[in-house]
């Protein structure tokens, strides 16, 4: 704020560019205040990809405008964020690309001005050169052009243009036009009367940067007909100018292994960066929507006293593991307790670790523990029989996991005659985001997701508890294992397994289902 009084009782906004629509545009700073925000006021065009990182806790409110539907008026948007300032929110509005080109940013900071509010703007990156880039197009080059002007192609109230094609045509410029899908006629007809070449290239790309981009490349005099031919739709732009020749020798974004497809990521949030940093790496563009999150048992006396018969055991032992959430639990449990490692693992007998799968083995090697038993499948049966076959009867084992584990663990380790605790380390919580929930519901109607990751029959459950009743039998679940195979395929889904209970693996299976070589 530059004049005015500021009451300390009064929050703040900030007016954010969220980019064009894939995440990695997102900018530091946008994506910090995503998850700082009290609450976020969002557009439209935020992509799923986009609202998948929003908080769960976070209240968000949709003020989304299409052409011709306006359901919030501007004027109300402005007043909202007034409003939820004034209660001393920290207020995000969130806006396409970049809030100061054509996003009516600044209509909204006078308001802000007026009240006293204070804001910072966050710029964005601007859909009028993102767009084109991932399209193989540069909207500057030496031998082609020296200048790039962006112009807004939405029609007035009446229908027509507020264009001085004449100026334009003379610039010799690459042309942007945002919003001009809908005036695309009018667009070309208004270049070629005022003198551009019919043989101008052109382009419309739609979607961009998104996994669904198009583009269409054509001429000044062809690109409607082009463009009606491909069933080109909003949100597009319109490029015109000799540049457009150049994405049929520089387009990259489809031809990365994985580029044009979309992934929905259900692990545990505790979980989401790793397979989702992988995927994008690949050209994907994914959602990450947690249907579970987990919360440890607390206070755990049940614990705390099998730890100290553990460790007073004088025979040969097991400690047993079954995902990575659970080791750092165990371990965080440990720190809580101030129980030193060395007072658990004392004692006459051998101290063997078992892990379920190559994850929570990695997870206990950063602990510095090496498991002696990771079974080849990923199953708790698997994990059992692997453990029962390297043990001796009477040996003691002591499990640590999910409240509700599954119960193929345990009899192949009672049948041998071992003696077992199976000790709950955590719950496993159902969560609901209904912003993301609606949005992925329309992206599963519309098909423009190629498959669901499950990495354990949990999250399987938990997916279909937060997306409600819906044809499940049109979604590719792949799995992390047999178990969870056959908790998706229950609901009727088409399932593909990974080779080994590893994100490794896990990648592989998706770039052998939907990748591409160069």
């Amino acid at each position: 704020m530059k004049d005015g009084v500021i009451n300390e009782n009064t929050g703040k906004v900030w007016l954010a560019g969220a980019g064009p629509g894939d995440a990695g545009l997102l900018t530091v700073r946008a994506a910090e205040l995503i998850e700082s925000a009290d609450i976020i006021v969002y557009d439209a065009l935020i992509s799923a990809e986009l609202l998948s990182r929003i908080p769960r806790d976070t209240e968000t409110v949709y003020v989304g405008k299409h052409a011709g539907n306006h359901p919030v008026p501007q004027a109300e948007i402005s007043r909202i964020l007034v409003r939820e300032a004034k209660k001393g929110k920290k207020v995000l509005r969130l806006k396409g690309g970049d809030p100061f080109v054509f996003g009516r940013g600044g209509e909204e900071l006078e308001l802000l001005v007026r009240e006293h509010i204070p804001y910072e703007v966050v710029p964005g990156v601007t859909s009028s050169v993102a767009v084109p880039a991932y399209a193989g197009i540069p909207v500057t080059h030496r031998d082609y052009t020296s200048s790039f002007h962006v112009i807004t192609g939405h029609a007035r109230a009446d229908g027509t243009l507020s264009i001085d094609f004449d100026s334009l045509v003379r610039l010799n410029g690459t042309l942007v036009f945002l919003m001009g899908v809908s005036s695309m006629e009018m667009i070309m007809d208004g270049l070629t009367e005022a003198g551009m070449d019919p043989d101008m290239p052109a382009a419309v790309l739609e979607r961009g940067t998104t996994a669904g981009q198009r583009r269409v490349i054509a001429t000044v005099g062809t690109l409607k007909e082009e463009a009606d031919r491909a069933e080109i739709c909003t949100p597009a732009i319109i490029l015109v100018g000799k540049v457009c020749a150049l994405a049929e020798e520089l387009h990259w974004a489809e031809d990365r292994p994985l580029g044009g497809r979309q992934f929905l990521l259900t692990r545990p949030r505790q979980n989401m960066s790793s397979l989702a940093k992988r995927l994008r790496d690949a050209g994907a563009q994914v959602i990450e929507m947690p249907a579970i999150h987990t919360e440890p048992v607390s206070p755990n006396e049940p614990l705390k006293s099998a730890l100290i018969r553990f460790g007073q055991h004088e025979e040969d032992r097991w400690l047993v593991f079954t995902s990575p959430i659970g080791v750092n639990v165990f371990f965080g449990f440990l720190k809580e307790m101030k129980m030193d490692l060395r007072s658990v693992f004392c004692g006459k007998g051998t101290v063997r670790i078992g892990a379920i799968g190559s994850a929570t083995a990695d997870a206990l090697c950063g602990y510095g523990l090496i498991p002696d038993a990771v079974p080849k499948t990923y199953s708790a049966g698997a994990l059992g029989r692997e453990i029962g076959k390297m043990s001796q009867p009477g040996e003691y084992v002591l499990i640590v996991r999910a409240e509700n584990g599954s119960e193929d663990l345990i009899p192949p380790l009672t049948d041998r005659g071992l003696a077992v605790d199976d000790i709950p380390l955590y719950h496993t919580v159902y969560e609901v985001n209904p912003m993301l929930k609606e949005e992925a519901g329309r992206m599963f109607q519309r098909r423009e997701i190629d498959a669901v990751t499950f990495t354990s029959a949990s999250t399987v459950h938990g997916f279909v508890r937060a997306m409600g009743e819906m044809d499940y039998s049109g979604i590719c679940a792949v799995c992390i294992g047999e178990q969870t195979a056959r908790a998706a395929a229950e609901y009727g889904m088409r399932t593909e397994t990974a080779e080994q209970a590893s994100m490794d693996a896990m990648v592989r299976k998706i770039t052998d289902l939907f990748g591409k070589s160069r």
